[in-house]
């Protein structure tokens, strides 16, 4: 029988597409990867991988491998999901998956309480703009803004929040609207609502910055540089920035609450999600 761990990270590998990849989401360095792939082809006997310059590229038995070994690895999942729930306990690791502005603003801020009300919950945040798999067990609750379509998934929706332009009122008293400047994301975020009003406003007129980090981009806009689209729960905070009201309709994001139906009755995860829904609460007003 071939080691069951090489063998999970011979599946990772397939279905991240890359060494780094893959060690993202098991959490080692990629050299560890390929440690374990080169051990599960010796082990077998089998080349499962040609070796190329910047890359690995499966074989036609690492892809029948692949696909065969797949619901083992989705099985084994499903009883890990099972054990964890059947802690009666508010004890243990839970893992919350959130997108970093969530994270940042209105997450993080209030752990303090977590820690007060179970000391025994250990946290371990990711603020990511990808959405991480629960039936994977990269996270045990996500926080999303679009509706999950994965099986197994049970999502509630716990507010939303809109998007206005804002600038430094300095910016905004001496820059008439036919020369202001915008601040967008970069170009993986273009497949986003927000990014597709943001440059429907634009226009003809100027991007000065592209950042897909609203840190960096509130930073510019504070400096003058050009307008930020923002949440309201960042730029309404901001002292150093004003609304502009140059365009109306912006975009808004639902905000989704997301468990496995497997884990939804384990006390740790269903006391996180009591404090995340108390964090989330002002995006319902």
């Amino acid at each position: 029988m071939p080691d069951w761990e090489d063998l999970r990270h011979f599946v990772t590998l397939a279905r991240e597409g890359s060494l780094s990849a893959a060690a993202r989401v098991l959490g080692v360095d990629h050299a560890t990867v390929a440690r374990r792939v080169a051990a599960l082809e010796a082990d077998t006997g089998m080349k499962l991988v040609d070796r190329r310059a910047r890359s690995y590229v499966l074989t036609d038995t690492g892809r029948r491998v692949a696909d065969t070994a797949a619901p083992m690895e989705d099985a084994a999942f499903a009883v890990e999901r099972t054990a964890l729930a059947a802690k009666a306990s508010q004890r243990g690791d839970i893992t919350i998956s959130s997108p970093p502005s969530l994270t940042n603003a209105l997450i993080a801020p209030h752990l303090l309480r977590l820690g007060q009300r179970h000391p025994g919950i250990r946290l371990t945040l990711i603020g990511e703009k990808r959405a991480a798999s629960l039936n994977r067990r990269e996270a045990d609750i996500a926080v999303r803004l679009s509706r999950p379509t994965e099986p197994g998934l049970i999502a509630r929706k716990v507010g939303s929040f809109g998007f206005s332009l804002y600038g430094s009122p300095q910016y905004l008293k001496e820059t008439p609207p036919s020369a202001f400047a915008f601040i967008a994301y970069d170009r993986s975020m273009d497949d986003s609502p927000q990014q597709k009003w943001l440059k429907a406003i634009v226009a003809s007129r100027e991007i000065v910055l592209y950042s897909s980090d609203l840190e960096n981009q509130t930073a510019a806009a504070r400096v003058g540089i050009g307008l930020a689209l923002l949440p309201h729960f960042i730029g309404d905070p901001e002292p150093g920035l004003r609304r502009c009201t140059i365009a109306s309709n912006a975009v808004r994001r639902d905000v989704w609450l997301v468990v496995h139906r497997d884990m939804r009755a384990a006390p740790n995860v269903r006391a996180v999600m009591e404090f995340l829904d108390d964090c989330l609460k002002d995006l319902r007003r």
